[in-house]
């Protein structure tokens, strides 16, 4: 079995579906059936696409108080970029681990930048976040899913992992383990240099 089907994913087609209310059924496919709690996850330090550090995707997405932000406006942080929504069961999977990497990585910079494509924004996200007990993380918005054209993706969750100079230095299609010590140390091992002029810590 090759790594990709292992990897709970939910397709484009999927993605429009579910965003127009379609029955969500047809979302959950093998690929997303292929796992069936957080525990069973592979972790995601195995799973990062590697390559020379590069300019990311230009991602454009919005605060909870609506607020236009970049990933510039976050440069000088260790970035974990996730495009998700609470539709997604894969997302829903993944999330708690980001919640807790997103603890374990601000003594040294680091911030999970989850990115919902809800169509409900915020009125979606915030229940979803409390029945889930997710405390660490902010609410971002790109209701439009104009961030899925962006990164060219064929599905979700897409992460992407970008250092304190703001280029894109690994990224992961489909859910995985996030709060391992592997993925704290390539991410401890991003750590900005104390010069760095940085970013707001939370929009």
């Amino acid at each position: 079995m090759s790594v990709t089907s292992k990897r709970p994913l939910l397709s484009r087609r999927s993605i429009i579906a579910a965003a127009h209310g379609l029955a969500l059924a047809a979302g959950f496919g093998n690929r997303a059936a292929a796992q069936s709690s957080a525990d069973e996850l592979p972790d995601a330090a195995s799973l990062f696409q590697h390559g020379a550090p590069t300019d990311p995707p230009a991602l454009a997405f919005k605060s909870e108080a609506g607020k236009a932000l970049t990933l510039a406006d976050y440069r000088g942080h260790v970035l974990v970029v996730n495009l998700w929504a609470t539709w997604c069961g894969p997302c829903g999977e993944e999330l708690p681990g980001l919640d807790a990497l997103a603890a374990r990585i601000k003594p040294f910079g680091g911030l999970v930048l989850p990115i919902s494509i809800d169509i409900d924004g915020a009125a979606a996200v915030k229940p979803f976040f409390a029945s889930r007990k997710i405390r660490h993380l902010p609410v971002l918005l790109d209701p439009d899913g104009n961030d899925l054209d962006a990164l060219d993706t064929d599905g979700i969750p897409d992460t992407l992992v970008i250092d304190p100079q703001g280029r894109q230095v690994a990224r992961l299609d489909g859910a995985a383990a996030w709060d391992t010590p592997a993925v704290l140390a390539f991410l401890r091992g991003l750590a900005p240099a104390p010069d760095l002029p940085v970013g707001p810590t939370q929009a």
